[in-house]
């Protein structure tokens, strides 16, 4: 009994993301087919303003729905997790840089003298 109840609540809370797509839907298509729709020439700021509109209107539809409010929990436990990290020192920073580089560099040697080799044999055998 409780799967069906959880899966109904998953399904009840989808509506902000339909809602959401229909509303940039909507924007796309009333960006692109608003002259053809009203019969006349939009003045030139009307067509991104209907865009924006649309945008603005979807993340509304977002963030009001239950989706979007646990998306808000989630992001602000995020940066509050993100401000506890004990993040390294400019001095650590630039020696792990340092390490990592001289990594790069001498594995890129070694797949250039592998690659030489190769090629050198490869070469006493075809010609």
């Amino acid at each position: 009994m409780s799967q069906t109840q959880e899966i109904s609540d998953v399904r009840s809370s989808n509506w902000g993301i339909w809602a959401s797509i229909v509303i940039l839907a909507a924007a796309f298509l009333a960006y692109f087919f608003a002259p053809q729709l009203l019969g006349a020439a939009l003045p030139a700021y009307a067509k991104p303003v209907i865009l924006a509109v649309g945008f603005i209107l979807a993340i509304v539809s977002f963030f009001v729905s239950p989706t979007g409010k646990t998306f808000m929990v989630f992001s602000q436990e995020s940066f509050r997790e993100a401000r506890k990290v004990v993040w390294p020192t400019r001095k650590e920073v630039l020696q792990m840089t340092g390490v990592v580089f001289a990594f790069v560099v001498v594995v890129g040697l070694f797949v250039w003298a592998v690659d030489t080799t190769i090629s050198e044999i490869l070469r006493l055998f075809v010609v």
